[in-house]
């Protein structure tokens, strides 16, 4: 049977279709704690005096220095769906090695490759 909870190597489908079915069951307690984390951290990547691009750009590079693969996923898809430019997230992508150290290293690789996944799902590979 396959682990649904480990999606780091999982397909990007796979990724969306666990995390859609697991917030909606989350979501669907109703406990009042869960959901307004859930809904402040919804409105943290919200524009404001920083845009929705350059706040998704933290939350990769804090997601990589935590080493959270599905985290790393989130905001690797967030960052292509506003526009991010691989060039831009190969940035990021170095700050988060940096601060992070060596043991970013296989998110780094796990980050790259769903980029890449992205980018043949889009179309946009090369660009």
């Amino acid at each position: 049977m396959k682990d649904e909870s480990s999606n780091a190597s999982g397909s990007l489908a796979d990724f969306r279709a666990f995390r859609e079915k697991m917030n909606a069951e989350i979501l669907g307690e109703d406990n009042l704690v869960i959901n307004r984390f859930f809904n402040l951290d919804g409105r943290a990547y919200e524009g404001g005096a920083l845009d929705v691009k350059t706040k998704e750009l933290l939350g990769l590079v804090a997601s990589m220095v935590l080493r959270c693969d599905d985290c790393i996923t989130y905001h690797v898809v967030r960052c292509q769906e506003e526009g991010i430019t691989r060039e831009q997230a190969f940035e990021a992508f170095s700050v988060g090695l940096v601060v992070g150290g060596s043991i970013v290293i296989p998110h780094l690789r796990r980050a790259v490759a769903r980029w890449t996944e992205l980018e043949e799902e889009t179309g946009t590979a090369g660009r």
